[in-house]
């Protein structure tokens, strides 16, 4: 157990065993979008070969110590990495997704955002963040900050999603500030300080079917915004034969991946960064 006391300025621990912060502000994420997601990541073939991508990156580049989930939500990602035996910190400023990680067996609980938190510098070994960046609106100034707050040699291992092109509705209901293409993610981290150790696409095989069945749906008015359903359905396929494909076309990306080669393409961006090992570098 990490002394959270000992590292952030502005956190308490409460009767329930959650470390809350003393004052919170306001974030760019849907109310509901915890509990969304925590009714399709189980059954989800996107948000589980996610965690297989995130523990193959873990592996090559393991964090020195502790990790910390940030805007971890529901801590499905945060789960897969404890059980892997990486000591993992959820830090969420939504109560729901507290609760559902709490429930998923995550011990160490910070029901905060990572600035109300108040981590004192050069103090967190490792930081995950898995699409959660699109979500800041001054992405530059909040990369610096995590550069901050890493240890010399700290890692940051991010998810992001890519390509301004495949902008929906999706990426409005959820409060996006934007996408990325794998360079304009490489170049903010290296103005930032960082030193990029592996850099990739990741879910090839998605940039066309969003292009077709989002992006152009919505761009002609034809695709509702806030339509939970439908977006279960398609994060969660019932056809066995769509499931099977999906996963056939996934593990073939796992297993170049596990190469140490890079895609060139795809729904999604993989990056693992790490500061300099000197402060003043």
């Amino acid at each position: 157990m990490v002394d959270l006391n000992s590292i952030a300025a502005n956190l308490e621990l409460h009767s329930d065993g959650i470390w809350y912060a003393k004052h919170q502000s306001p974030i760019a994420y849907p109310e509901d979008g915890n509990i969304f997601c925590y009714g399709v990541e189980e059954e989800s073939f996107w948000f589980n070969h996610r965690n297989t991508f995130i523990l193959e990156a873990l592996r090559r580049f393991p964090p020195a110590d502790v990790l910390f989930d940030v805007g971890g939500g529901n801590g499905f990602v945060a789960k897969a990495i404890c059980d892997s035996g990486i000591h993992t910190i959820l830090v969420e400023p939504g109560i729901e997704g507290i609760y559902n990680a709490k429930r998923r067996g995550i011990i160490q609980l910070i029901c905060a955002s990572l600035e109300d938190a108040v981590f004192f510098d050069h103090t967190l070994p490792a930081v995950g963040m898995f699409d959660v960046l699109e979500h800041i609106r001054n992405d530059h100034d909040f990369l610096s900050k995590i550069r901050r707050l890493l240890i010399p040699g700290g890692r940051l291992y991010l998810t992001v999603p890519a390509y301004r092109l495949l902008w929906s509705t999706e990426d409005d209901f959820a409060q996006h500030y934007r996408r990325y293409s794998l360079r304009e993610l490489k170049q903010q981290l290296n103005s930032t300080g960082f030193i990029i150790e592996y850099a990739t696409y990741i879910f090839a095989s998605l940039p066309v079917p969003i292009f077709l069945f989002r992006t152009i749906p919505s761009q002609l008015g034809w695709r509702r915004r806030n339509d939970s359903s439908r977006e279960k359905s398609e994060l969660s396929p019932r056809s066995d034969t769509a499931n099977n494909l999906l996963d056939r076309i996934l593990r073939i990306e796992l297993k170049i991946l596990r190469q140490q080669k890079t895609l060139p393409f795809g729904g999604s961006c993989l990056v693992v960064a790490k500061t300099p090992i000197e402060l003043g570098e």
